[in-house]
């Protein structure tokens, strides 16, 4: 009789830890399906908050202190969220107008522990500054992000042209 109870104990504690596993790892997995999401959404935002000029979303996106970094194509540099913002200036513009733009090829990557996140994608970001085309058209982007506060925040991108 103890015997079977021990057995029948033991059936039943495999077949709850199983269970109980499934459901972690399905919940892992909806978690994680969830944060790429909210990375995507951020990337997203980065650029298409230009379409109707969104600054307060375009500020939630980028990380509003001074070890924000941004390489452009060239030699442009920007550091800090403060230098960051001295470059609004041409976007509030009349003159400039965001047409389109166009993520390709996006690769999300997280660390291990969940709050950091990096990114490598093909970028067409198309506008006009006084109505004339100027676009960066296969544009390499890569970036990386920052999970502050329960929101993802750009602490650093880069820009770049390949050679022909």
């Amino acid at each position: 009789m103890t015997r079977n109870c021990f057995k029948l104990t033991l059936i039943i504690s495999i077949i709850w830890f199983s269970l109980y596993s499934c459901i972690n790892e399905e919940q892992k997995a909806i978690r994680q399906s969830a944060e790429i999401d909210s990375v995507r959404t951020a990337i997203h935002n980065s650029i298409a908050w230009a379409g109707k000029k969104d600054f307060n979303l375009l500020y939630r996106i980028i990380a509003n202190d001074s070890n924000y970094l941004e390489v452009d194509p060239g030699l442009k540099i920007i550091r800090g969220f403060e230098q960051f913002k001295n470059m609004e200036q041409v976007w509030r513009s009349a003159d400039f107008k965001a047409v389109r733009y166009d993520i390709r090829e996006l690769k999300i990557t997280f660390s291990e522990r969940g709050d950091v996140s990096w990114f490598y994608c093909i970028l067409d970001d198309v506008s006009e500054w006084k109505k004339q085309q100027v676009s960066w058209i296969n544009t390499r982007w890569t970036g990386v992000l920052e999970k502050r506060k329960g929101k993802w925040v750009i602490v650093q991108m880069h820009f770049s042209f390949a050679q022909k």
